[in-house]
């Protein structure tokens, strides 16, 4: 009979690596997102270029395309990332990108009349996208980021490719060395749908918090 502890904390070792990609991915496609959202309703037209270049890229190349681009071509323009630093860049790069969108559309939501209101108040546009748009904007945007987050955890099995020890990988090598298949991914199969679920959890939670005090605010 197979000792299956062993092999089992090894998948769970490489939920920990899944874990770190999500979070540091996530944080990343953050920034991207409201960099390159905000970029896309800039009055300057090179800010909006540039955010449009980099949404259109990410977006119409793979994301299998991109790690290998990040972990194997960098190097030789000098840059030379570890696995893991590789895989954060390259998912938080692609999904920061479908993030940038919902920026995007979550700011164009807000109402003329709350723009109007920031003019006859004389804030200054930084001041009236940081005090009334983005409060008002944010939480029309939670429920796809909460779903881009999702998209993200599952996108970490690609960098398994560059053979970082996340759970996916994991699975290969305990699938390889015991001649099972249904186990281990049947272990990595539940282990997904609960972080999944943490982060869903987790988004409902912002949502509510989000939208505290907002009643009747939008227009």
């Amino acid at each position: 009979m197979t000792d299956w502890s062993g092999y089992i904390g090894l998948i769970l070792q490489g939920a920990l690596v899944t874990l770190q990609l999500t979070v540091m991915g996530s944080v990343l496609a953050v920034i991207m997102a409201f960099l390159a959202g905000l970029g896309r309703v800039s009055r300057f037209m090179a800010v909006r270029a540039l955010a449009t270049t980099y949404i259109e890229f990410f977006r119409g190349t793979s994301i299998f395309v991109q790690l290998f681009w990040v972990y194997f071509v960098l190097p030789f323009a000098g840059v030379t990332l570890s696995p893991l630093q590789a895989g954060v860049l390259a998912l938080g790069l692609n999904v920061g990108a479908y993030g940038a969108e919902v920026v995007r559309g979550a700011v164009k939501a807000i109402g003329r009349e709350q723009r109007e209101a920031c003019i006859a108040l004389n804030l200054t546009r930084g001041q009236a996208m940081r005090h009334v748009i983005l409060p008002q904007a944010l939480p029309l945007m939670l429920p796809t980021f909460g779903n881009n987050a999702i998209e993200l955890l599952k996108g970490t099995a690609v960098v398994s490719l560059i053979s970082l020890t996340d759970m996916t990988f994991q699975a290969q090598v305990v699938r390889a060395q015991t001649g099972s298949t249904l186990i281990p991914f049947a272990v990595i199969l539940v282990l997904y749908f609960l972080m999944a679920l943490a982060i869903s959890t987790g988004m409902r939670w912002l949502e509510r918090r989000a939208t505290r005090g907002l009643d009747g605010v939008r227009t």
